[in-house]
């Protein structure tokens, strides 16, 4: 009770500070209050910002909400952070101790600590919004699908990497409003054995991106020549994965390299902090990117699907960076994405709720 996620039931970890990214709190759930007023969530720019606003590539077009409806951006920012806060403690209590793995495929693991963390999270979404509707990694689709808010909850993205005790994974948390990104918070996991600690990301629609409750901005890189980059690949070795080796083969040969982590929210954030200048991926699920998009493009920075075409968070690929290399991006991953169309490869709609109305 009331334990923050520093102070866990890991020994080791008694003498650190309590992190900004994680603050005491009690497992007991607590309705949150309907308004937060304006100026809850004060905050200054961090080291990381970009001073100087990067544009936001005009021909692109926005993926975030333009509106959160009748519940306050504000509101729906505390509750979608607590939410994530409370899953992350759970993966806290969990890291470094033996787990109890299953397999959805082959390779692609669960663990009992995926499961838990999904109630904890569900829990306080259903405490503070009873009628709204939830689609979980593990659980599913839950509630009301007449709802104008859908939650996307991956309680911990990047399972494999938290079976093997290797960073990066996390909890992400996105809400969208009529289908698109309203509010968003990512509980990542850095470090690693005998050194575990977490930062969160959060955002929400024309509200700014942060980390740690200081604002955060994508990097000003301009050439590829001098970006690094991200990107992921699924579980099914087909064509689709085929391709994105062959993607990931090309920009290690003209960037300063490609790199993958194995979690697709982690990756995104990492945008969003200027550390990398793009992530790209295939086959993500609603659950892997609904927080992720929303936290780059108020970083400033540029979401599409991987054909530079309108992305929403049913789609089957998403490219995201930092807006200013996005269509030298697009110059080799675009004709590739179209090529895997014209062979038949499915690009429609996927995981989009049975009468769940939306705006795209």
């Amino acid at each position: 009770m009331g334990r923050s996620l520093v102070f866990s039931s890991v020994s080791f970890l008694r003498n650190f500070r309590i992190p900004n990214s994680i603050s005491p709190f009690s497992r007991e759930i607590q309705s949150l209050p309907l308004s937060l007023g304006s100026n809850s969530r004060h905050r200054s720019l961090c080291a990381k910002a970009v001073l100087t606003e990067v544009s936001n590539q005009s021909n692109y077009p926005k993926v975030g909400a333009q509106s959160t409806g009748p519940i306050p951006s504000s509101q729906l920012l505390q509750v979608v952070e607590t939410a994530a806060k409370t899953g992350a403690e759970v993966v806290m209590d969990a890291v470094n101790k033996p787990q109890n793995i299953n397999y959805k495929g082959l390779t692609d693991l669960v663990t009992d600590t995926d499961k838990m963390s999904e109630a904890a999270v569900l829990e306080v979404v259903k405490k503070n919004f009873r009628d709204h509707l939830i689609l979980g990694e593990e659980g599913g689709l839950i509630g009301d699908s007449s709802s104008d808010y859908l939650w996307c909850i991956d309680p911990l993205d990047g399972t494999t990497n938290f079976a093997h005790c290797y960073p990066s994974f996390a909890v992400s948390v996105g809400v969208l409003f009529r289908g698109k990104p309203a509010a968003a918070a990512v509980v990542e996991f850095v470090g690693g054995p005998m050194c575990w600690n977490t930062r969160i990301f959060s955002a929400s629609a024309g509200g700014g991106a942060f980390c740690n409750g200081q604002k955060v901005h994508v990097s000003r890189t301009k050439q590829v020549e001098q970006s690094l980059l991200v990107t992921g690949f699924g579980y099914e070795h087909d064509d689709a994965w085929a391709t994105n080796m062959e993607l990931f083969k090309q920009f290690t040969d003209i960037s300063r390299g490609v790199r993958r982590l194995g979690a697709a929210a982690v990756d995104m954030c990492h945008v969003a902090l200027g550390i990398v200048e793009s992530y790209w991926e295939y086959r993500l699920k609603p659950w892997d990117m609904a927080a992720g998009v929303l936290i780059v493009e108020e970083a400033g920075g540029t979401v599409t699907c991987m054909n530079g075409e309108r992305f929403c968070v049913f789609d089957r690929s998403v490219l995201v960076s930092n807006g200013v290399l996005h269509a030298k991006l697009l110059e080799r991953i675009g004709p590739a994405t179209e090529k895997l169309k014209n062979k038949g490869l499915d690009f429609s709609l996927w995981y989009k709720p049975e009468n769940y109305q939306t705006d795209i």
